[in-house]
């Protein structure tokens, strides 16, 4: 305890003085006299190196913001090798304590992205080793350990009681942003943006060809759990459906200059009605793509309330191989509205920087139609995932799909087009029957046709691939077929 001592009050005493101090100069005097004195007289010796690499400075930007970040010299050069490098991993970058392992930053379109991780979680566990009861040492050693396959992690999330527990696989190579397009009914194309890297413009150009280009009828693209990315990609996005001139997002900050960014004078936009998907997990980029189309009333926005992440973040290096992601600025949509939400803790000084933008409840869309402010986009139309029963998650927790799907299909081969024989799920239930999952005839009969579309789907996994039983999942997921209704109505906005 007596060895901690120094270390926090150099992180608290250099917070306080950055906090109020009116002269930098003086305030590094009191710092130094302040650093000197612990180094003379406290009851241990003080590391200088941990005292401003692990303390102060760490504990000044901790106040700014939640995604402002210090990074010291191992921690910035992980993070240049992660995105040079292709070795395998889960995307993170995280600062290691005896016994505690934070994230301090998560990659786009990684492993952690995807499953949600964010900057400020803890790992309690991983591969069911409590981090709690292990030392520095074999923290480190569980780590590497867990890049070689599929890792189980027990996660907690700022500001949650209950951890989650998330499955990562390590990957080597980026996947395709755009993960899925297929045609919802002739003429209606679907598109599910996983994020949004450097060539996901023009990856969705090649599936909007695909589709069937300026011939189609309507599309629906799905940004759901999409944490963002690169910003110049979700602003080519959005330039696909918006005409020339229109203002996409436009930046201010205390030292960032006022700049708005337009759609290109030349661009042809596509005219077809569209509908795009949300959720709590939509953030950042994925939000400037939805809150643009809404203010320019080019898409019905349909799902739950985004996130909320609209930062500008710049990475600086620093002396003695350090770096510093930093938040510079904030982002704006078209209708005025900021899309970050206001940090509600008096631990972070944006927090009131953030949240006076949003303060404003006037906002409106380029027809006059009213959009609350208040950081994130709010849908037009609400729709949330399909109701999970006790008998639906007892067969999902079971993988009764799967196991029976995989000795179905011993010895035959079915081809696109394939439906369940009339028999089929007579045949299943029985099976489930054998293994004492025994639902009521009333459970039965109103989940038969839920039941019959998954266990298509997981066929159509096992047998012609996950995109193809995608095209069946879609038949499920009510935000999608809000999303189809929407569109077929020639992109209404009624609730």
């Amino acid at each position: 305890m007596l060895k901690r001592f120094g270390f926090l009050t150099v992180a608290i005493l250099f917070c306080a003085f950055a906090a109020t101090a009116q002269d930098d100069a003086k305030e590094m005097k009191r710092f130094i006299e302040t650093l000197r004195i612990l180094q003379e007289y406290s009851a241990d010796p003080i590391n200088a190196d941990q005292a401003f690499y692990q303390g102060a400075i760490p504990g000044l930007v901790k106040h700014l913001d939640p995604h402002s970040v210090f990074f010291d010299k191992d921690q910035f050069e992980q993070l240049r090798q992660m995105e040079s490098s292709t070795r395998k991993g889960f995307g993170t970058i995280v600062s290691i304590l005896p016994g505690r392992v934070l994230v301090l930053q998560t990659l786009p379109n990684t492993p952690s992205a995807k499953a949600g991780m964010m900057a400020g979680d803890e790992i309690l566990a991983v591969n069911n080793y409590r981090l709690d009861r292990l030392e520095l040492e074999q923290i480190v050693e569980l780590l590497n350990d867990s890049k070689q396959k599929p890792a189980k992690l027990i996660v907690l999330h700022p500001g949650n009681m209950r951890p989650a527990e998330l499955t990562l696989i390590p990957e080597e190579m980026q996947s395709s942003s755009v993960e899925r397009a297929f045609l919802l009914q002739p003429g209606i194309g679907y598109i599910r943006v996983g994020s949004f890297e450097e060539r996901t413009a023009p990856q969705i150009r090649v599936a909007l060809d695909k589709l069937g280009g300026r011939d189609l009828r309507g599309l629906v693209i799905d940004l759901r759990n999409n944490p963002g990315g690169v910003m110049t990609a979700a602003m080519e996005t959005a330039a696909f459906f918006l005409k020339p001139g229109q203002a996409v997002l436009s930046v201010k900050g205390r030292n960032v200059p006022e700049k708005i960014e337009r759609v290109t004078p030349d661009n042809r936009p596509f005219t077809f009605p569209l509908a795009i998907l949300v959720n709590g997990k939509s953030a950042s980029a994925s939000e400037i793509v939805a809150g643009a189309l809404q203010d320019h009333d080019r898409a019905v926005i349909i799902g739950e309330p985004t996130f909320g992440k609209g930062l500008v973040q710049g990475v600086f290096p620093l002396s003695e191989g350090t770096g510093l992601a930093l938040t510079t600025a904030l982002y704006y949509i078209p209708s005025g509205r900021s899309i970050q939400k206001p940090f509600r803790s008096s631990d972070f000084a944006l927090g009131e920087t953030a949240a006076h933008p949003n303060e404003r409840s006037d906002f409106k869309t380029d027809s006059g139609r009213p959009v609350p402010g208040g950081g994130g986009i709010i849908p037009d139309i609400e729709a949330f995932p399909r109701e999970m029963t006790q008998f639906r998650n007892v067969l999902e927790a079971t993988a009764a799909y799967t196991t029976f799907g995989t000795e179905y299909l011993r010895g035959k081969e079915i081809k696109a087009g394939w439906d369940l024989p009339p028999t089929l799920l007579d045949q299943f239930q029985a099976w489930l029957s054998e293994r004492r999952i025994q639902p009521s005839v009333r459970e039965w009969i109103s989940n038969r046709e839920f039941v019959s579309a998954r266990l298509k789907t997981e066929i159509y996994n096992l047998a012609l691939g996950v995109e193809k039983g995608d095209e069946i999942d879609a038949t499920l997921d009510p935000p999608i077929q809000k999303a189809l209704e929407a569109v077929l109505k020639g992109g209404s906005f009624t609730k």
